[in-house]
């Protein structure tokens, strides 16, 4: 059966992505740092589905932590073939107040374990062939502090990516959801209803992963779930700058 790795993985899409995964009869390793988060949805997963269900405890913003995933991603005696970079926290969208140690470990989560992660898969999908996922957002085609300089290094990269590693049958594909019900917000202090979101701008989780993993099956480089996120990227990419930030001032994507 196929093997999927998800960062992340102890709550909102990450969890998300392993329940569709398992349903599909998918063994996972699971990747987070809250040892006590893991081993409540690894039981919960293997009591309903009845896959292999691996934890492994990691804090993907410790260059050691993430060479212990990497190494794991390069096993080649039990490969992996799906690797989903979900991981990541926002931050407030004001830089120059946010502490800077704050938004260095911000770029590592979101960019160069994302980075180091794929190198590795890399390394045993070429030529055998596999998928990467990387969880990225609509805020990534927006003008919208670090968040979105993050999401943007990964929406280009995973173009790029899955262009290149094609003729090795390596796809990569960016999933950029839009704002999402999920645990998120509230760990950035903004309970549900105080996000300054409309309600129907809101997409659910199973949705999102959904379509995520449909795109990936059919190797696009991009998959943007919902027909109103496609149509605001669509309309950001003619707008001018000034006006697309200023209406990304609001919530949090």
């Amino acid at each position: 059966m196929p093997t999927a790795l998800i960062t992340g993985a102890s709550a909102g899409l990450g969890a998300e992505f392993a329940r569709q995964l398992a349903r599909r009869r998918a063994d996972l390793i699971l990747v987070a740092r809250s040892v006590e988060a893991l081993d409540h949805i690894a039981s919960e997963i293997r009591s309903e589905f009845g896959v292999a269900v691996e934890v492994l405890v990691a804090d993907l913003a410790d260059e050691r932590d993430v060479e212990r995933v990497a190494a794991r991603l390069r096993d080649t005696s039990d490969p992996v073939d799906l690797l989903v970079n979900n991981a990541g926290f926002g931050l407030p969208l004001q830089f120059a107040d946010n502490d800077v140690d704050d938004e260095v470990r911000h770029l590592r989560v979101h960019v160069e374990a994302s980075m180091r992660l794929m190198h590795a898969a890399l390394q045993t999908m070429r030529g055998r062939g596999g998928r990467i996922i990387n969880v990225a957002s609509v805020a990534g085609f927006i003008s919208r502090s670090t968040y979105s300089a993050c999401k943007a290094w990964l929406i280009g990269f995973s173009r790029w990516a899955n262009l290149e590693y094609a003729r090795d049958r390596v796809s990569v594909t960016a999933v950029c959801p839009g704002f999402t019900h999920t645990s998120f917000h509230e760990r950035m202090g903004l309970p549900p209803g105080q996000e300054g979101v409309p309600a129907f701008m809101w997409l659910d989780a199973r949705d999102v992963v959904r379509e995520g993993l449909r795109d990936a099956a059919r190797g696009r480089s991009v998959s943007i779930p919902s027909f109103r996120y496609r149509a605001i990227v669509m309309l950001a990419a003619v707008l001018p700058d000034s006006v697309t930030s200023g209406v990304a001032r609001r919530g949090r994507v």
